[in-house]
């Protein structure tokens, strides 16, 4: 169990490795298009707001590295191409830098207003540099000086405008006092030496920027790119190992336990405990089907020792009534003075080795019926032809009593049916040998065929068979009376050969009472074989 065990884990780890690479790339992967779209959705305002205002690119001197010349289509893939005229922004990621680009139209000069030119404004920032908030920083400085040129910062109507900004480049702008700040000397010492100053909480970035008028003011931005964790992928990873291992530890014991339950069944009937049987009850799973066919294959071993012990019984009875005339007839012999004696003798005897010669045949067909099943050669046959041969073939041997064949109507063209021809005229011969025995004046053979089954019934006007004992008639050597001479006919196997084979042809025997007032066995088989 152990060795099992750990043999499902190792495999259950390695699949499990294996989705975590997986899961690895899929998680960079995503990790990267979380942050270009972070970008994009960053950077979005500010290149519609140049697109709107082409002016303002060409009357002022930008403090980073933003790009504006004309568009060429060579320089770009067949998708960045298609996205640009498109009319979208365009972010692309790369280990050290990231890029942006928009693409519009703009005029040159005033006499070319109905020739305009497509423009591309491209930025360049190192990843994790400063040009991309440098560029924000300006635009945004730019449209406040704007404000405060055409607006009294005290006013109603600059706070509306400060208030479309905000609306214009989704962030939020207020005037803040340095002198009562927290970081005043950072961020004067900043602004000092730089057009803006970059402050990044965890959860805010925060860029302050001071106006040629002095003013500082606030921007808060958003919340800075924050991708997945490798961490968070280990630690998934082992959770799920962990699950796993519990998870299998569990089938395992359950799947070692329910296994032992048939190793111990399996070790009583080894012992001699035939009657050991697997409790089935529970889902159904492989286990329980294994446990199912394990049941099956002991009631058939039970059935087998059963039959071959009670065989053996019986065929050591009817075995030592011939041999035993047997041996007497050969010791008469000795004593013979006359030919005619001997002669007497001789004939006895050789009826005695036929007896156990059919016998013998007896015992060997029904242990191949039983132990296992026959090999059946299935062929279309005329079941109404085979019946009407044993009709033939039983009435020649006995004249006196009459046997009849009756079709039942519609039959003839049910008539063919898939049989092992031999066996099924042994049946057929067996039940009405059995019924002309038994009758008195007359036996009936009647058959009725339809599309899906063959049935033919057997009865005779014989004394019948006390319904008690309808049942043990197809026990093996069952005869209902004690005598075991030649003259009562037969050796009890008769009818369990006849019950077998309808057994292997997917059927059954059965016996009921004739209106005849004598006995009544039927023979129902499919008249296809599912094999």
């Amino acid at each position: 169990m152990n060795k099992l065990f750990v043999r499902i884990l190792m495999g259950l780890v390695a699949i499990f490795l294996a989705l975590g690479l997986f899961s690895m790339l899929v998680l960079n992967l995503t990790n990267n298009v979380r942050e270009e779209h972070y970008w994009h959705d960053l950077l979005l305002p500010y290149y519609a707001f140049l697109s709107e205002n082409p002016a303002l690119l060409d009357s002022v001197s930008l403090p980073v590295g933003l790009i504006y010349q004309e568009f060429n289509a060579d320089l770009y893939s067949r998708n960045t191409r298609i996205r640009l005229q498109s009319d979208q922004l365009v972010v692309n990621l790369t280990d050290s830098s990231i890029s942006s680009e928009k693409l519009f139209y703009v005029h040159q000069r005033d006499e070319l207003k109905n020739d305009p030119l497509m423009r591309v404004m491209s930025l360049v920032s190192e990843r994790g540099g400063s040009q991309v908030f440098s560029f924000m920083a300006w635009l945004v400085k730019s449209n406040i000086e704007g404000l405060v040129k055409q607006f009294d910062v005290d006013s109603d109507e600059f706070s509306l405008a400060i208030k479309g900004l905000e609306s214009e480049f989704y962030i939020t702008i207020k005037p803040v006092s340095v002198s009562k700040s927290i970081d005043s000397a950072f961020i004067l010492d900043g602004l000092v030496n730089a057009d803006f100053v970059k402050v990044q909480a965890d959860d805010v970035i925060t860029l302050y920027v001071r106006l040629n008028s002095g003013e500082v003011y606030e921007l808060v931005i958003l919340k800075p790119y924050s991708p997945v964790s490798y961490l968070v992928v280990v630690f998934l990873a082992l959770c799920g190992i962990f699950s796993i291992a519990l998870l299998a530890f569990s089938f395992v014991q359950s799947f070692d336990r329910r296994i032992r339950t048939i190793e111990t069944a399996a070790s009583r009937i080894s012992r001699g405990e035939l009657e050991a049987r697997v409790t089935c009850a529970g889902e159904e799973d492989a286990i329980s089907r294994l446990g199912v066919s394990f049941n099956s294959m002991a009631d058939h071993i039970q059935r087998l020792m059963y039959v071959q012990k009670e065989m053996i019984h019986a065929v050591s009875h009817e075995l030592r009534t011939p041999v035993a005339r047997i041996r007497f007839g050969v010791q008469m012999i000795e004593d013979c003075q006359n030919p005619e004696s001997v002669q007497k003798q001789v004939k006895g005897i050789d009826g005695d080795i036929q007896e156990l010669d059919e016998l013998i045949d007896e015992i060997l067909t029904y242990a191949r019926l039983e132990q296992g099943g026959p090999v059946l050669a299935f062929q279309q046959a005329d079941v109404a032809a085979i019946v009407s041969q044993v009709v033939l073939e039983q009435s020649t041997d006995k004249p006196e009593i009459e046997i009849v064949a009756e079709f039942k109507e519609g039959s003839d063209v049910w008539k063919e049916s898939e049989i092992e021809i031999r066996y099924i005229h042994r049946s057929i011969q067996n039940l009405v040998g059995n019924a002309r025995r038994y009758a008195d004046a007359k036996v009936k053979v009647i058959c009725s065929f339809d599309s899906e089954a063959c049935r033919i019934d057997v009865e005779d006007d014989g004394p019948g068979i006390p319904e008690d004992q309808w049942e043990s008639v197809f026990t093996p050597f069952a005869r209902l009376d004690d005598s075991r001479t030649r003259s009562s006919g037969g050796y009890g196997l008769g009818l369990s050969i006849v019950r077998r084979i309808l057994y292997w042809h997917g059927g059954q025997a059965f016996l009921g009472r004739s209106n005849m007032g004598g006995a009544k066995f039927s023979l129902v088989w499919p008249r296809k074989q599912n094999t």
